[in-house]
C-alpha cells in the first residue's frame, strides 16, 4: 500500500507494537479486522507528506480470459507497484481485492466504502489492469 517497503515495515511494527499494548491492558476492540482498519490508516498518514502522483487518465480495457494467467507471469512486486500507484480508496480496495482473503463485504468494511462505491473503484482499477497487463506482459498464442 505504501510503494515503500522501509515505510511498510515502520507501520507494521508500530500497528503492531500498539497492539501489544492495548492487549497489556486488556483494551482490544471487539470488532473484526480492527488491526487491519488500524494498519491502513497509519499508511494513509505515513503517505500523506510523500509527493502525490497527479491524476491522470489511464487507458482501460475490458477484463480478458487470459488475465489470470497474465496475472502469474508477474513477480510480486510489480503488482505491488502498479496498486501502490493508484489514488486511495482505490489502492486499499485492490490491494485487499487482489490478497484474495476478504469477501466484498469485508473489503467495502475495512476500506470504509459502500458496496456500490467499492464495485466501481475495482472495475475501473481492474480495467485499467487489464491494460497495463496487456501492454506489459503481451498475450501467450494460443496453440
Amino acid at each position: 500500500m505504501l510503494g515503500d517497503s522501509v515505510k511498510a515495515q515502520e507501520v507494521f511494527h508500530t500497528t503492531l507494537r500498539e497492539a501489544a499494548l492495548r492487549a497489556a491492558h486488556e483494551e482490544l476492540p471487539h470488532e473484526p479486522f480492527w488491526l487491519f482498519r488500524d494498519a491502513r490508516w497509519r499508511c494513509l498518514e505515513a503517505t500523506k507528506t510523500d509527493l502525490q502522483a497527479e491524476p491522470i487518465e489511464m487507458e482501460e480495457q475490458e477484463i480478458t480470459a487470459s488475465a489470470g494467467s497474465q496475472i502469474e507471469r508477474l513477480e510480486p512486486r510489480q503488482l505491488a507497484i502498479w496498486i501502490s500507484a493508484a489514488p486511495e480508496p482505490q489502492r486499499t480496495a485492490l490491494a485487499l481485492f487482489y490478497l484474495d482473503e476478504f469477501d466484498y463485504r469485508e473489503i467495502a468494511d475495512l476500506a470504509e466504502l459502500k458496496l456500490s462505491e467499492l464495485s466501481r473503484l475495482l472495475a475501473l482499477g481492474r480495467r485499467q489492469f487489464q491494460a497495463w497487463l496487456d501492454a506489459t506482459l503481451p498475450k501467450r498464442p494460443t496453440i
